[in-house]
């Protein structure tokens, strides 16, 4: 049987694979569409293991907040490429998985996987799916949602760093610019009550080590004044504020009489260690 290049375009069409593999497909197939397109996705399924391995440092933070302003949730969504990062179909995927992690309210990831879209598939079938239109490996890294009798205010830098915060009162202008002040100044935690002891206590060997030798009454005022700096730095309510350095971030709140409950921070591949690799190996290995 000939395969025609309108049969190929068909599949092609159906299934959003490529052109060389529907003709593959088709052949095997006798010309059969949804047997080839049955061909097709068990042969994705392997395409979609071989990127198990690939890293995914690309993408898009993705945030969103109902229009009660009661509840919000904020992803990182990854790709290899910043080229698929920026496809139509990438986008929309994005988005639909923020909007059913507001509306589901998913416990962690796993429960996330298996939580359906709008096109009635689940995360992990859309998934698999577009791995295999894309050619990349695409995933969800991480989530958050929030839920409050307050509000919660969402702030997107780009598509590289999103933000979510909750306060207990009704001042959405202030919530506003506390979340594009947490986006700036990025802060590692809420207050000193959160900043893990062990991270303290690696600071204080390091002030101590520097100080060394200096009379314990005065080494002892600088470490303190250190310590004081590095809370100033790390913790949003200490934080001198981006647009007045003369107040601190809790300050502000403190005289809107408004309290910052919580906060999440999502940059972009932060943490994700990139794999550099030699270009012509590179189109070495796509070869095979």
């Amino acid at each position: 049987m000939t395969i025609t290049p309108a049969d190929i375009v068909k599949l092609r069409n159906a299934t959003g694979a490529g052109m060389m593999d529907c003709k593959n497909a088709l052949e095997e197939a006798g010309g059969d569409q949804e047997k080839a397109a049955d061909l097709l996705r068990k042969k994705g399924v392997l395409k979609t293991a071989k990127r198990a391995d690939k890293v995914a440092a690309d993408g898009k933070v993705v945030v969103v907040v109902h229009s009660d302003q009661k509840t919000g949730a904020i992803a990182e969504v990854n790709s290899e490429t910043d080229f698929v990062a920026k496809s139509d179909d990438f986008i929309k995927f994005s988005k639909d998985v923020v909007d059913a992690i507001l509306a589901n309210n998913p416990a962690d990831l796993e429960a996330l996987e298996k939580v359906k879209l709008s096109s009635g598939k689940t995360v992990s079938e859309t998934i698999s799916e577009l791995t295999l239109k894309i050619g990349e490996k695409i995933g969800v890294r991480r989530f958050a949602r929030f839920s409050t009798d307050g509000l919660v205010a969402m702030y997107l830098h780009g598509a590289k760093i999103g933000v979510l915060v909750e306060v207990d009162c009704k001042d959405h202008s202030l919530a506003l610019e506390v979340a594009m002040h947490i986006a700036a100044a990025n802060p590692k935690c809420l207050n000193r009550d959160q900043v893990d002891q062990a991270e303290v206590a690696k600071e204080k060997a390091i002030y101590a080590e520097q100080l060394k030798g200096k009379p314990a009454n005065i080494m002892e005022n600088i470490l303190k004044g250190k310590l004081e700096k590095f809370y100033g730095e790390i913790c949003l309510l200490e934080q001198p504020f981006i647009k007045d350095e003369d107040t601190t971030v809790g300050k502000l709140a403190e005289k809107a009489k408004c309290q910052i409950k919580r906060f999440v921070r999502y940059e972009l591949g932060e943490g994700i260690e990139k794999v550099t690799k030699d270009f012509a190996v590179e189109v070495a290995e796509q070869l095979k």
